[in-house]
């Protein structure tokens, strides 16, 4: 049937209008911080069966997530599912990804034909298990991670199902901010109701049907399209997470395959590293996701997402390997593998496209959870995501206190923080010299200082890069590492990268992100774009010397032009024939300059 291309398109957005007005419904109405600040959620619709159509402006870590959810749903309920229902799961071995990130999918029915499904996903502040926050690195198998949900029917024929609520409310520490999250989803899947059904009455429901499937198709024409214009070839790349948080020091390998030909690529994780003990391990839908986001980022910006993108998009991942757990696999913090696998998936990229993919980030959004009770006996749960590093771009600086692309996270408001929970935030700062020189720069990590005021509480931390620093390209040099610090202005006792451990009151506990990666030469980068850093406090003035090859004169703030000159030469000549490196893991000593004063 021929189609109006102005009528199309007017739907199209429309529908894309929905999800995004669900995204700002959960914003509206939920009650934790982690949602509501953090903003680690989800939107989507999908159509009568289930394929994805339209997701919203949320997390591109979710981009594989909701249609793996929602068909391990009508599996388990094939010929049961009927107006009125609303589903609930988060089973990472049956569709989902970790136990906090809870699923709802309402089916929408008009006149009795159904005609789309309303999903959300939401990272719930806590759902039981071993540890406050159900998010430790350090849990060994799932059955210690807390509350796990198969698919099940939430409401049933619009019936609300009290033994699941109650099973709920029974098996978390802080149910009146579960439940109410959780009725926030479900006010986001009533606007979609509500609006989709607008839409139907407006063309019909065998139009909007016809719609959803030219909208599907539309973003598989464009993805195609953009992928046949990428060099064929074969490019791999490999990295390495520090530990699992439970074997301590033993580093686990991720390698990645990129395939391309004609208009299809596959993603393929054969050759890394077995499941591991700790809970960092992935779920298939969590790869996956993180392979869609890499490749996605550099097609075109107009593409949908949706199904159209993932038809063309093959991802391979062992089972039994960290890419794709299997039981008893622990996987409440896996969300840092799938931060780390989009760096890899980046580096394979920049082996096929120098001049378009950026440098490492600081490895993924670091997970902190402070949990406790008061005297009262009154549980309170901290739960925070801070990521804050771009790697420096082919045609500019990464970008500084930003999130993370896969993320696309906001940081907790400090007032509010300190208002709700036992905490004093005592910094959030940039931190000098951490950034990865080059051409154009990493992005400059912060730090974070929290003040913990009740008694005793569990503070648990999922974070990486301490012992593999994030990568710079075609010269450009790493990032310097992360650095978790109890007490810095007194004991100042170093801790690994992951950990749980108590606290008590008046303790102090510091977090740095590890700085981005560079790209290019960072002898070729501007002079003054060295003097800018330097009085922005990202980089110190002996920095700026040493690996730039920079030299600031303080009194008045400018740079020496002849004695720059002759420091570039001199660093040019030291290193003699040279040909940037492709990837730089480490700190090139023989590429930056002397200590001030010789020559």
């Amino acid at each position: 049937m021929a189609r109006d291309p102005i009528a199309f398109e007017l739907f199209k957005n429309a529908i894309f209008s929905i999800a995004d007005e669900m995204a700002l419904t959960i914003v509206r109405t939920t009650y934790s911080g982690v949602l509501k600040d953090n903003m680690d959620f989800s939107t989507a619709l999908a159509d009568a069966d289930g394929r994805l159509v339209a997701q919203g402006l949320t997390l591109p870590g979710h981009l594989g997530s909701i249609p793996t959810a929602l068909a391990a749903v009508m599996k388990r309920y094939e010929g049961d599912i009927h107006e009125g229902d609303i589903f609930a799961m988060n089973d990472p071995f049956e569709g989902g990804m970790h136990l906090p990130d809870i699923f709802i999918f309402k089916p929408i029915y008009h006149r009795g034909r159904r005609v789309a499904f309303a999903a959300t996903i939401c990272h719930h502040t806590d759902v039981g298990g071993r540890v406050a926050g159900s998010n430790a690195s350090d849990s060994t198998e799932i059955y210690q991670e807390g509350l796990r949900i198969p698919p099940l029917k939430l409401y049933e024929r619009g019936r609300r199902n009290e033994t699941l609520f109650l099973m709920i409310d029974r098996n978390v520490r802080l149910p009146a901010k579960v439940l109410g999250d959780l009725r926030a989803q479900l006010a986001a899947c009533h606007i979609a109701e509500k609006q989709l059904l607008e839409l139907v009455e407006r063309h019909g429901a065998e139009q909007v049907h016809e719609y959803m499937q030219e909208v599907i198709d539309y973003a598989e024409r464009l993805t195609r399209a953009a992928v046949a214009d990428l060099p064929d070839g074969e490019y791999s790349f490999e990295d390495w997470i520090d530990d699992d948080g439970v074997d301590y020091g033993v580093p686990i390998r991720l390698f990645v395959t990129m395939r391309k030909q004609g208009d299809r690529m596959v993603v393929d994780w054969t050759g890394t590293a077995p499941q591991v003990k700790g809970a960092i391990n992935n779920t298939l839908s969590y790869t996956k996701a993180a392979s869609y986001a890499a490749i996605r980022s550099v097609l075109p910006a107009g593409i949908p997402n949706n199904e159209g993108v993932f038809r063309v998009i093959d991802v391979v991942a062992p089972p039994g390997t960290i890419a794709n757990g299997v039981l008893p696999a622990a996987c409440a913090a896996r969300g840092l593998t799938g931060f780390r696998m989009v760096d890899c998936a980046f580096g394979a990229l920049a082996m096929m496209l120098p001049d378009k993919v950026f440098a490492a980030s600081d490895g993924g959004n670091t997970g902190i959870s402070i949990g406790g009770y008061d005297d009262a006996r009154k549980p309170y749960i901290y739960v925070d995501f801070t990521c804050g590093t771009w790697g420096g771009r082919p045609w500019a600086d990464g970008l500084d206190g930003n999130s993370n692309m896969f993320a696309n996270m906001a940081s907790q408001s400090i007032e509010v923080t300190e208002a709700e929970q036992p905490l004093q935030i005592l910094a959030y700062e940039f931190v000098a010299d951490r950034a990865g020189p080059g051409k154009f720069r990493g992005g400059a990590p912060y730090r974070r200082e929290y003040r913990f005021l009740e008694k005793e509480a569990v503070l648990q931390v999922r974070a990486d890069r301490q012992a593999f620093q994030p990568y710079g390209l075609y010269g450009g040099h790493p990032g310097q590492p992360s650095r978790n610090t109890l007490n810095p202005d007194t004991e100042n006792r170093k801790l690994p990268g992951k950990l749980t451990m108590m606290i008590k009151r008046g303790d102090v506990f510091r977090h740095e992100l590890a700085g981005a990666g560079g790209w290019g030469d960072p002898l070729e980068r501007a002079p003054a774009k060295v003097l800018k850093d330097v009085r922005n406090e990202l980089l110190s003035v002996d920095a700026a010397r040493r690996h730039y090859g920079v030299v600031v004169v303080t009194d008045g703030w400018s740079i020496d032009e002849p004695a720059t000159a002759r420091l570039r030469d001199a660093m040019r000549g030291r290193r003699g024939e040279w040909t940037a490196p492709a990837v730089l893991w480490t700190d090139p000593a023989d590429l930056t300059a002397p200590p001030h004063g010789e020559a």
